[in-house]
């Protein structure tokens, strides 16, 4: 049978109260009445119950994480970032993944009010489904510190780190007219997702001050799916006259790229020169050399859990902080132009 607080009290002559207040360091105990009952508890190598002291303070050690997809190894660097400075700080994390389903991002954000955590971090999904009263109802009622990661809730003003998605996307198409690119299409997310979208303004903004006439046929939703990315690829590559050059909005839409291309016998950037989002270090290991615009996913999860610390640290009062990182463009030679 597993050691109580009751058994740790009887063993040491002294009340139950006694020994959850030298457990929790809280309340006067005098030195020699706390050194017998901390070798007790060594003695009996006693282990507290994280529930029955969650209880006791009305909350516990906990955040909760939620991201839209835990396949991608974007959302796994936020993640890390996360962690590194949760474990600084004595904190435990509660992981849910909810697939882009609304409905899962609701009975997650649900389920983390019921365990009574310090806080969430979380990465709004980017499915089709359309914000619905119950959600922002279960958004409004938390009253929980949230902290939004790379996405923005357009209803709200929450806490948050984001990423200038416009400046990716112009940075990234501005760069292949600089090289001599005029056929430049491009790959999004769901345009229901604000990063998508933003990707793909920036990228009509890039064409239009430099007088580049916006194709409706080059702009192609691959939304961010590896495959669909590669059905499109392969489609578009089969077109006689095709684009040279494509920004990829996101790294698992990049492999899909990548393997329409191979798979076409075509060359990067011989064939068609491609600019991705975010580090892939997969193609790093095999030698492909693809240039793209990095937003350090480690660094927005490390600042997320930083912010949350802080608002936890102030028990929750504080104004509104809203961080943006401006993307770096890691060139790599794929944006390259070899047959104008």
């Amino acid at each position: 049978m597993s050691i109580t607080i009751n058994d740790i009290a009887k063993i040491a002559n002294v009340s139950a109260s006694t020994v959850s207040r030298v457990l929790n360091n809280s309340g006067y105990v005098k030195e020699d009445t706390k050194k017998r009952i901390e070798a007790v508890i060594k003695e009996m190598n006693y282990i507290p119950s994280a529930i029955a002291r969650s209880l006791s303070k009305s909350e516990t050690s906990t955040i909760g994480v939620i991201v839209p997809d835990i396949t991608n190894s974007y959302f796994g660097e936020i993640i890390k970032g996360i962690s590194e400075i949760a474990e600084k700080n004595n904190l435990n994390i509660i992981l849910f993944n909810t697939d882009n389903y609304l409905h899962k991002e609701v009975n997650a954000l649900k389920l983390l009010k019921e365990q009574r955590i310090q806080g969430i971090i979380m990465t709004p999904g980017f499915g089709e489904e359309k914000f619905n009263d119950d959600y922002i109802n279960t958004i409004h009622n938390l009253n929980i510190p949230i902290i939004l990661v790379s996405a923005d809730i357009t209803f709200t003003n929450l806490n948050g780190v984001f990423v200038d998605n416009v400046k990716g996307g112009f940075e990234a198409t501005n760069l292949f007219i600089k090289e001599g690119h005029t056929k430049i299409a491009i790959i999004t997310g769901l345009l229901s997702s604000e990063p998508a979208m933003d990707r793909l303004i920036g990228y009509k903004k890039a064409l239009e001050i430099n007088k580049i006439p916006v194709e409706e046929e080059y702009i192609l939703s691959g939304e961010f799916k590896l495959e669909k990315a590669y059905e499109l690829t392969k489609n578009l590559l089969k077109q006689k006259d095709h684009p040279t050059a494509m920004v990829v909005c996101s790294n698992m839409m990049t492999m899909g790229v990548i393997k329409a291309i191979n798979e076409e016998n075509k060359k990067i950037p011989d064939d068609l020169s491609i600019i991705g989002f975010d580090k892939n270090e997969f193609l790093d290991m095999v030698g492909l050399n693809i240039t793209y615009l990095e937003d350090c996913p480690v660094e927005l999860g490390i600042k997320a859990m930083n912010m949350l610390c802080d608002i936890i640290d102030k028990n929750g009062k504080n104004e509104v902080q809203r961080l943006t990182v401006a993307p770096q463009i890691i060139i790599k030679g794929s944006e390259k132009i070899i047959n104008k």
